[in-house]
């Protein structure tokens, strides 16, 4: 396989997989953002006409093995992609980062990076093989609120543990049951979907997971503990509009996010406009979040299932 070329401070030739996707658009910003280029994209639909507001120019496939073979060509021709981004439904991240890898470019890809631990280890040697790394966006990491949470925890006394209720409602229409996502085997179920970066989160500033007990799931919801290093989580993870609060309706919200720390109110709802680029900032320079930093709340969320 082909090994990534070294970083320099030219513009960055990029790829995209998922163009049609809900979270495509972030991808596409943080991208142009960030100074670089959209070479081309790939989606079996084609309703990505949101690429003219950013790589009019790019190249776009409904074919994965034409998308493929324009990305080996440009290799052949002196003209290498260097990252390869990935927005595909769940189930197909496995197989599209290895894509990514085989054409010698970095990946880039939605949370959840997989649906599988051992698929972790798969990534990790392939990793080796092609001289590429895999990130992923983990965007909770990176907001300020957040920080400054895991800064307070970090200076509190070691042996003092938190009590923690997260909520998390965020409104979805009946496509939801209907599309890939409402399908367990496709998306890992809605702590993976919707759920797998708050775990990341809470396991980044509370420590390691210790145990965890599943209280009831459904098709739209999901309710459960966890008792990490230095807390127990009580947690409530919806699509289910009517679990909303009260004022968050009145204010015709359809997403409420709730961290209560100690009966203390964690105030995280806002704020999360740039953190795409930001991701991407930090993995031009080198610092992205890669397999290791993802490997705790993938086992977690599969053992969910």
């Amino acid at each position: 396989m082909p090994k990534c070329m070294e970083n320099d401070k030219t513009p960055k030739r990029f790829a995209l997989m998922g163009a049609a996707g809900y979270i495509a658009p972030r991808h596409l910003r943080a991208i142009k953002d960030t100074g670089n280029l959209l070479v081309a994209a790939y989606d079996p639909f084609d309703s990505v006409g949101i690429m003219d507001s950013f790589f009019p120019q790019a190249a776009f496939f409904t074919d994965a093995s034409l998308f493929e073979q324009f990305l080996y060509a440009e290799r052949q021709q002196g003209r290498p992609i260097d990252y390869v981004v990935v927005c595909t439904p769940n189930y197909l991240h496995h197989a599209h980062i290895l894509t990514g890898l085989h054409v010698g470019a970095q990946v880039i890809c939605e949370k959840p990076l997989v649906l599988q631990a051992s698929e972790l280890e798969d990534l990790a040697r392939a990793e080796q093989e092609s001289g590429c790394r895999v990130y992923t966006i983990l965007q909770l990491r990176l907001h300020e609120a957040i920080i400054a949470l895991k800064k307070r925890i970090d200076e509190s006394p070691a042996n003092k543990t938190y009590h923690i209720k997260l909520k998390y409602i965020t409104s979805r229409g009946s496509w939801y049951h209907t599309s890939w996502k409402g399908d367990v085997r496709k998306s890992g179920g809605l702590a993976t979907n919707i759920g797998v970066h708050f775990f990341d989160m809470l396991f980044w500033i509370f420590g390691p997971l210790r145990s965890q007990d599943l209280q009831s799931i459904s098709s739209d919801s999901v309710s459960g503990s966890l008792e990490l290093e230095r807390a127990k989580v009580d947690y409530l993870l919806s699509i289910n509009e009517d679990l909303l609060p009260e004022q968050a309706k009145a204010a015709g919200k359809r997403t409420f996010r709730s961290l209560r720390l100690e009966g203390q109110e964690i105030e995280f709802s806002e704020g999360f406009t740039e953190l795409h680029t930001e991701s991407y900032r930090r993995i031009l320079q080198g610092e992205g979040f890669g397999l290791k930093d993802v490997s705790e709340a993938i086992q977690a969320v599969a053992g969910m299932r």
